[in-house]
C-alpha cells in the first residue's frame, strides 16, 4: 500500500516570532523638562551675545572718550578746574558776607540832630537766617529827644528794617545830656551783601 506524503515547503508556523510593541505616550513632565532646558539654553546664548555686545560697546565708548580727552589740552583742563574751585569759593564767601552800611544809611535818615551815637556793635546769629542784633550807645540833649527818636524808629519808612528798638539805661551826665543804650534786631536779608549789590546795580 502506498503512503501519501504531503510535502510543503511553506512552513506552517512562522520561524521568527513577531512581537508587536506598544508605543508609550510621552509624559507632560518630559515635555515641560524639554521646554525648560530649551529656554535655559536659549537664555544662556542670549546673555552671552548681550555680554559680548556690551563689551564691544564699552570698548568703543572708552576709545571715543580717550579721543575726546586728547582733543583738549590737559593743562587747560587743570586751569579750568582751578578756576571753577575759585569761583565756587568766592560764591560761597559772597553768599555768607554781610554789609553793615545799609544800617548806617537807615540810621542817618531817621536820627535827629539832637541825638548822637557814641558806640556801635553788632552780633551775628549762629546760622545764616538768624537775626543780626545791633547795640548802640549814644547821647541826646534831653528825654524829649529820646522819646521823639523812639517814635521815628517806628513811624519812618527807613526804620521798618529795625525790629523791636528798645532804649534803655537812661541817665544824665555832668552836662545834663541823657546817655542811653539802644538795641534792635535786623533781618539778615537787609544786610545781605549779595542782595545789596543787586539792588544797587
Amino acid at each position: 500500500m502506498e503512503q501519501n506524503f504531503q510535502t510543503s515547503f511553506i512552513p506552517k508556523k512562522p520561524m521568527v516570532e513577531v512581537r508587536a510593541t506598544a508605543t508609550k505616550p510621552v509624559g507632560i513632565l518630559v515635555v515641560l523638562s524639554m521646554l525648560v532646558l530649551f529656554t535655559i539654553l536659549l537664555g544662556t546664548a542670549g546673555l552671552y551675545f548681550y555680554k559680548t555686545s556690551l563689551t564691544k560697546s564699552l570698548a568703543q565708548m572708552e576709545g571715543d572718550l580717550s579721543k575726546a580727552r586728547n582733543r583738549f589740552e590737559p593743562s587747560k583742563i587743570t586751569e579750568l578746574q582751578l578756576l571753577d574751585k575759585r569761583l565756587r569759593a568766592s560764591s560761597e564767601i559772597l553768599s555768607n558776607h554781610i554789609a553793615i552800611s545799609p544800617i548806617f544809611q537807615a540810621l542817618q535818615a531817621i536820627t535827629m540832630k539832637t541825638v548822637r551815637y557814641t558806640q556801635f556793635s553788632y552780633e551775628l546769629g549762629n546760622n545764616k537766617d538768624a537775626m543780626v542784633t545791633v547795640k548802640i550807645s549814644g547821647i541826646a540833649t534831653g528825654y524829649r529827644s529820646i522819646a521823639l527818636q523812639s517814635d521815628l524808629f517806628t513811624t519812618k519808612d527807613e526804620g521798618k528794617n529795625f525790629i523791636d528798638p528798645v532804649f534803655s539805661n537812661l541817665s544824665l551826665n555832668e552836662k545834663g545830656n541823657v546817655l542811653f543804650d539802644l538795641e534792635f534786631s535786623v533781618d539778615p536779608s537787609f544786610v545781605d551783601y549779595k542782595q545789596m549789590l543787586m539792588t544797587q546795580s
